[in-house]
């Protein structure tokens, strides 16, 4: 695996967890950032575990109550099928989370390890540094939303590529890539196309600016 391909999914994981500030964020080894992506990686799998178990419990209380009065008996399977597949959803990504801190260790010995800690550092620096412009111009790209409505992983897939397109000199098409492929591997089911959308007016609004100043 790349060792940039590594570092985009570490940065994802570790934007929350680490310090924002420059010179602190200098000072994290590849052991610290990895740290900081398991602990990241187990929250969101706990708290994606209380919610499909919540979800289940709603279903099972749902089927309970439809025993005991007469009503449209098709209306509360509906509610009980879409209910399941939430939870379903949301244990599948418990499990895509649990593997993904299970191969962090293994990747990290068979990648570059200077490498992939200064491209993450140079990720992370760059989000928190130029976050407003990044924040304003992902905004600028959605159409009928709002970023804060975003979930926060597409939030910070959008902010990673952006930033490696507006100001770490990534070529648009493979920042988008790995966007995608991080979508793929952790947002929701259509996630990715969203994301791909997305990135794709933003490379166009960038070209556009781009050929207005030449």
């Amino acid at each position: 695996m790349q060792p940039r391909h590594i570092a985009r999914e570490l940065a994802l994981f570790s934007i929350n967890q680490l310090p924002s500030q420059s010179q602190k964020l200098e000072t994290k080894t590849l052991d610290d950032i990895v740290t900081a992506v398991v602990r990241s990686l187990h929250d969101e799998t706990k708290e994606l575990l209380q919610t499909a178990s919540a979800e289940l419990q709603r279903s099972q209380e749902r089927i309970s109550s439809s025993e005991t009065r007469t009503g449209d008996i098709r209306q509360d399977i509906q509610a009980v099928e879409g209910m399941v597949r939430e939870a379903i959803e949301l244990t599948k990504n418990a499990i895509n989370n649990i593997g993904s801190a299970l191969e962090f260790p293994v990747t990290l010995v068979l990648s570059q390890r200077a490498e992939v800690r200064d491209y993450t550092i140079d990720i992370l620096k760059t989000v928190n540094t130029k976050r407003s412009q990044i924040d304003e111009t992902i905004s600028s790209a959605l159409v009928n939303w709002q970023i804060d409505r975003l979930a926060q992983v597409d939030k910070d897939i959008l902010r990673i590529a952006t930033a490696e397109m507006m100001f770490m000199s990534v070529a648009s098409k493979v920042a988008i890539d790995e966007a995608v492929e991080l979508a793929k591997r952790y947002s929701s089911e259509d996630g990715y196309r969203f994301i791909n959308g997305v990135l794709r007016r933003i490379d166009d609004q960038l070209k556009a600016a781009r050929k207005a100043k030449s």
